[in-house]
């Protein structure tokens, strides 16, 4: 095992991938000669070549229908996105093209692709370059979404995505990339898609939690760990599958279910998961599920009022309480 940010992990992981798989490449705005927005990309276009690691200019839907051609005659496609708000520009491809390609062609066309790049909440670049947009993605059949927690699930799950037949949104948090944690340096080292992944083990009440709520949750458990009540913290790492099994086997378990996350409540992730639990575990439940979300308004600009848009410890804790009564 070796320490390193979630930053490294990314690089390492795309790094392997390219030497493992010729048919493997990667491109986006900035990845090459400046080595990436976020410097995820450092150090590839050096080893690779520009043939393998290409810069684009600022055209997201072209770019993004460049790779789903790709993908289409064989290749496997890395498409960065310098930030998932711009994804926003390349949607048709993603959705009418990649998501769709293999149902409308019979089965003629696997779309072998990953689009890449961070997402959710950053430091104070207001509401157009802060929106969490997973439950947008998760929403189309044929995509699958992807969001790590940690540096060592970053690397095993993007070596999944990039193995992966199908398109994949992979989303990483933009506050996270400089969190640290223990990665195998196994170069054949991946985390299967679709499996979530109890991050602590608790018997009073289960939080799930996604990307930046993940160590949101466990600080609040630590917190809650202290007044009596144990919780536990479920990841589910990819949004779409699904891991529902785990998730209700654990409110089963715990009678109890709260829902972490930074993007907007309606119509999100949360809602989704909850009415999967009422639906599988109703008998079960000592109490309503409750959601903890993003404030429902566009992200503000000044970091007082952004603080107040995401949901934190306190609100998590207050939570967990109301549904154990206490």
């Amino acid at each position: 095992m070796a320490v390193m940010t979630m930053r490294d992990a990314l690089n390492q992981a795309l790094k392997e991938e390219l030497e493992r798989d010729p048919s493997v490449f990667l491109m986006g705005e900035e990845v090459a000669e400046y080595q990436g927005a976020y410097k995820v990309t450092r150090g590839l276009l050096e080893t690779f070549g520009p043939k393998r690691v290409i810069d684009t200019p600022i055209t997201e839907l072209g770019f993004a229908g460049l790779g789903v051609g790709a993908a289409m005659v064989g290749l496997r496609p890395i498409v960065e996105f310098m930030t998932f708000n711009f994804s926003i520009l390349a949607t048709d491809q993603i959705i009418n093209s990649a998501a769709k390609m293999l149902y409308m062609s019979g089965g003629q066309f696997k779309i072998p692709i990953v689009f890449r790049g961070p997402g959710g909440s950053a430091y104070q670049v207001s509401s157009q370059h802060s929106q969490a947009l997973e439950s947008w993605f998760a929403y189309f059949p044929g995509l699958k979404v992807v969001m790590p927690s940690t540096p060592a699930d970053a690397k095993g799950l993007l070596k999944s995505s990039i193995r992966d037949d199908d398109p994949v949104i992979f989303i990483e948090q933009e506050r996270m990339y400089g969190m640290k944690g223990e990665v195998p340096e196994d170069a054949d080292f991946t985390i299967p898609l679709g499996v979530a992944e109890v991050k602590r083990e608790g018997t009073d009440a289960t939080i799930i939690a996604r990307s930046l709520m993940v160590p949101t949750a466990l600080k609040a458990a630590e917190q809650l760990e202290q007044d009596g009540v144990s919780c536990e913290v479920i990841d589910p790492r990819t949004i779409r599958p699904l891991d529902i099994n785990t998730i209700v086997e654990s409110v089963k378990k715990t009678n109890r279910a709260v829902i972490a996350e930074e993007s907007h409540p309606f119509c999100g992730v949360a809602a989704e998961i909850s009415a999967e639990i009422n639906e599988r575990a109703f008998d079960y439940l000592d109490a309503p599920v409750k959601r903890v979300s993003g404030v429902d308004v566009p992200m503000p600009y000044a970091k007082n009022l952004e603080r107040l848009a995401i949901p934190d410890v306190e609100q998590i804790v207050a939570a967990v309480r109301e549904v154990a009564y206490l």
